[in-house]
């Protein structure tokens, strides 16, 4: 969006003031320029745009999963039991092999302070050898809780099989589990995973494509041909005409200097441009398990009408003893008896949309009729299926 050109007839510097009128002309003066800039600068930026680094990213410039199988000792008892986790021990007993120290085979090792874990890093692009890394550690046997414990040093390995980085320290655990002696147990969070920030040490890079092709390839985060459009435009216009060209409603190649000081440079250049991203999709998205419903804000419906109707269905279980004469040979028995009943609401309420209802419209009108999240599930498959439900309606 360009500018509007503004132009001010400010003074005539042939015209002479006094000096009262001069100082009230430079005020004057200031307050035109002033307003000017700030017209220009509002005229200039296009409403809800954003960067090309928030909409797209590199191709191959992403990060990397590597795994690990480690030890993590100092707990106060918490750790594995040797019955249920007998890898633990194993991998004890190689532990201290490796380290010189020969347990002899008869000797059933049973340390409570110790637990077996995975432990899993993200690499990110361009990292080099000596940066540290985070990484989550977490739980593989029956350890009740890793707080306070010191994970051993670990192997960080990615799909290719090779070594990336090495990870030990110590552990901070967000969770709590604590016992009493007569069984009874409280958990807050999860006290059996961990995470130790700049535990891992990356010892080898990952070869990026960043410097190698003559072009590079930006990918939305979000195809949509519009956005994909705007994007090459905006790099044209930036840049220069044929610097980019879509290829799909995802990618947009990119020629780039080879130079890879100005490849960085023109990269930078690139990732700031600003784009107004095209409306998204009208989508619907409900989770049935968790009753959870998203509809975003280009979601309309055409005229319909719903009736909703609740069947109330009360379960109610009592517990009945059954006590025998004194002089019986009985036993007392608890008996449990049951009582189902299904209830249907005399109230039936029906709710009407008109023609183009937003987003507001079918919230509030979902809401007054009282329907809970499994209900509204309901409504909205059944609004899809009438067809009045313009938008995609993705269950998850």
């Amino acid at each position: 969006m360009r500018a509007s050109s503004i132009r001010l007839n400010i003074f005539n510097p042939r015209r002479h003031f006094t000096s009262g009128e001069s100082r009230t002309r430079s005020v004057g003066v200031q307050r035109l320029v002033t307003l000017a800039i700030c017209a220009m600068l509002v005229l200039a930026v296009p409403a809800q745009a954003e960067r090309i680094k928030d909409l797209a990213a590199i191709q191959g410039v992403r990060n990397n999963q590597l795994l690990g199988y480690g030890l993590v000792v100092g707990l106060d008892g918490s750790g594995d039991k040797v019955n249920s986790s007998p890898f633990t021990q194993q991998s004890l007993r190689s532990m201290l092999t490796q380290l010189g120290i020969v347990v002899p085979p008869n000797i059933n090792l049973n340390p409570k302070n110790v637990a077996a874990v995975t432990v899993h890093a993200d690499l990110p692009p361009f990292a080099k050898p000596g940066q540290e890394v985070d990484v989550t550690v977490s739980s593989i046997g029956d350890a009740k809780s890793l707080r306070g414990g010191s994970l051993l040093m670990t192997p960080l390995k990615g799909i290719d099989g090779q070594v990336y980085a090495i990870a030990q320290g110590n552990l901070v655990v967000g969770g709590l589990s604590a016992a009493g002696a007569d069984g009874s147990k409280i958990t807050i969070n999860i006290p059996s995973s961990g995470r130790v920030p700049g535990g891992a040490t990356v010892e080898r890079s990952v070869p990026t494509p960043f410097g190698e092709d003559a072009m590079l390839t930006l990918n939305l985060k979000s195809g949509d041909f519009t956005t994909v459009q705007r994007v090459t435009d905006a790099i044209n216009k930036a840049i220069g005409e044929g610097t980019a060209f879509a290829i799909d409603a995802t990618s947009v190649k990119v020629n780039a200097p080879r130079n890879i000081g100005q490849r960085v440079g023109f990269v930078s250049l690139v990732e700031n441009l600003e784009v107004e991203p095209a409306e998204a999709v009208a989508r619907v998205i409900v989770n049935s398990r968790t009753g959870t419903v998203v509809i975003n804000s280009t979601v309309r419906v055409s005229p319909a009408a719903v009736s909703h109707g609740n069947l109330v269905v009360t379960i109610s279980e009592n517990a009945q003893v059954s006590q025998p004469n004194a002089l019986a040979a009985g036993r007392t028995v608890v008996t449990p008896q049951s009582d189902v009943s299904v209830q249907a609401p005399g109230d039936r309420r029906m709710f009407l949309f008109d023609p183009g209802v937003t987003l507001d419209n079918v919230v509030r009108a979902v809401n007054q009729v009282g329907a809970g999240p499994s209900d509204l599930v309901a409504i909205l498959e059944a609004l899809k299926q009438a067809g009045a439900l313009k938008a995609d309606l993705v269950v998850i």
